[in-house]
């Protein structure tokens, strides 16, 4: 098993993923897992495209850098109830945060 915090990519907006990245870096865990099967692999693409080049306002809590680092595309079966098997593609991408976490201004 990985050394990293997961992050399971859904059918929610893009900025939430951004946001549950950002707070895994922002306490401490510089090494984050995407992991998205079927139709929201290409949301975990954006994900991490967003986090790599800080865009936005979120991503902006984000270290200095952000570093795409190992890629995987594998499949799984998923069994249902009353129904046949089903193959799913499953997509893992593994970022590191690198630098400082920006300090974040008292209002």
């Amino acid at each position: 098993m990985s050394d990293r915090r997961t992050i399971f990519i859904g059918k929610k907006p893009l900025h939430a993923y951004v946001r549950a990245v950002v707070m895994a870096m922002e306490e401490g865990e510089r090494r984050v897992q995407l992991v998205a099967r079927g139709a929201t692999i290409g949301r975990a693409v954006d994900v991490a495209e967003v986090c790599r080049r800080r865009n936005g306002i979120i991503a902006q809590g984000l270290p200095s850098e952000v570093i795409i680092g190992d890629i995987a595309c594998s499949s799984e079966t998923i069994e249902q109830e009353g129904q046949r098997s089903r193959v799913v593609s499953v997509l893992t991408i593994e970022l590191d945060g690198v630098g400082d976490v920006p300090v974040k201004e008292e209002e």
